[in-house]
């Protein structure tokens, strides 16, 4: 199982954010996701939103940080990327 996380540079609603996503499935990131305490509301489309003050706990559970180029190019070879 494969996680990856960005750095939680991305604002919205007055926090940053960070990216988790999976590089096998959606059902894995559901798991993942569930597992770290982020709710199902943050998912969208393809990855999970999550603020800056769980990504410590995000990587300790597992997930791999990468920068925000690598995370999308990983889940775009995985045949994941959901566009807009």
């Amino acid at each position: 199982m494969t996680l990856y996380i960005d750095p939680p540079v991305w604002p919205g609603h007055g926090r940053l954010w960070s990216h988790l996503v999976s590089d096998v499935s959606y059902d894995e990131l559901h798991a993942f996701a569930a597992l770290i305490g982020a709710p199902r509301r943050a998912f969208e489309r393809d990855h999970y939103d999550v603020p800056a003050e769980s990504y410590a706990s995000a990587v300790a559970a597992g997930a791999v940080e990468v920068g925000s180029k690598e995370l999308v190019r990983r889940l775009t070879e995985a045949g994941l990327r959901r566009r807009k």
